[in-house]
C-alpha cells in the first residue's frame, strides 16, 4: 500500500497546532497539570488534523526554506497566545472578582492551592474560577473555542503576517478582568462598603465599643450572604463575562 503525505497539509497541521499550543497551555480550562503533556501535545495535533482536513482550503504556507517555516511557526505561537488571552482574560475576572472580595471580608491572608495550576489563589477566587469553569463547560464553551478557532484560520489563516493581527484588541481586553470581574461580585462588595460605612458611623458615636473585633465575623457573615443571595445572577454575570471572548476575537483578526 501507497501513501502519499501532501507537505503542504502537514505545514499546515504543525503550524495550527502551534496555535494551538498556548490554549493547552496559557489557559485553566485546557492547561490543566492533570493532564500529561504527551496527551496535550497528541490531543492538538489530532485536533488540528482534524480542523485543517474540514475547512478543504489551500494554505499559503511558505515552503521553500526551514527559515521561512519556523518565521511562520513564531507567528502562529504569537497569534495562539493572543487568542489564549482571551480566554485567560475571561476567567481571570473571576479571581480578581473573588480576590476583591476576600479583601473585603477579610479573607486576604488566607489562600487555597488551584488544583489545575497547583498554584495558591486566592479563597473565593478560586471558588469562583471553579465554579466558571463548570459553567463554562455546561454551557458548550467548547464548541465556542472551535468555532473561533476556525473563523481565525479563516481571517488569519497559516502564513499570514503577524501585521494583520489587531494589536488594539489586546489592550482592551485587560479592561475585561477589571470591569467584569467588579462585575460579578459587586452586589457583596457594595453590601460590605454600606457596612464599613455603618462601623464607621458607630465608632464616632460609641468610641467604647470594639469595632474591630465587632466587624471581623461580621462582614465574614454579610458578604457570604449576600454572595449566597446573589447566586441567582451570577449565572448571567458569568455569561455576559464569556461573551466577551467571541467579541474579541472578532476585533482581533
Amino acid at each position: 500500500m501507497r501513501i502519499a503525505l501532501d507537505s503542504a497539509w502537514i505545514a499546515a497541521v504543525l503550524l495550527v497546532s502551534v496555535r494551538l499550543g498556548p490554549m493547552f497551555i496559557l489557559t485553566p480550562v485546557l492547561g490543566s497539570t492533570e493532564i500529561p503533556v504527551r496527551a496535550r501535545v497528541l490531543f492538538a495535533l489530532a485536533l488540528s488534523a482534524m480542523v485543517v482536513s474540514t475547512m478543504h482550503r489551500a494554505w499559503g504556507v511558505d515552503l521553500s526554506s526551514a527559515a521561512a517555516l519556523v518565521s511562520a511557526a513564531m507567528v502562529e505561537l504569537v497569534i495562539g497566545a493572543a487568542l489564549a488571552f482571551g480566554l485567560l482574560a475571561a476567567l481571570a475576572a473571576f479571581s480578581f472578582g473573588g480576590r476583591l472580595l476576600d479583601l473585603q471580608i477579610g479573607f486576604g491572608v488566607a489562600s487555597l492551592i488551584d488544583p489545575t495550576t497547583r498554584s495558591q489563589g486566592p479563597l473565593l477566587g478560586t471558588l469562583l474560577n471553579l465554579v466558571a469553569i463548570a459553567v463554562f463547560f455546561a454551557a458548550d464553551g467548547h464548541h465556542v473555542l472551535l468555532r473561533g478557532l476556525a473563523q481565525s484560520l479563516d481571517r488569519l489563516p497559516p502564513g499570514t503576517a503577524l501585521a494583520n493581527l489587531e494589536i488594539n484588541a489586546v489592550v482592551a481586553q485587560f479592561g475585561v478582568v477589571f470591569a467584569s470581574g467588579l462585575t460579578v461580585v459587586a452586589p457583596a462588595v457594595f453590601a460590605l462598603l454600606l457596612l464599613d460605612v455603618a462601623l464607621a458611623v458607630a465608632a464616632r458615636t460609641m468610641p467604647q465599643m470594639n469595632v474591630f473585633i465587632v466587624s471581623m465575623p461580621l462582614k465574614v457573615v454579610v458578604g457570604l450572604l449576600v454572595l449566597a443571595l446573589s447566586a441567582s445572577y451570577l449565572l448571567p454575570a458569568m455569561q455576559r463575562v464569556f461573551d466577551t471572548i467571541p467579541r474579541y476575537w472578532d476585533r482581533l483578526g
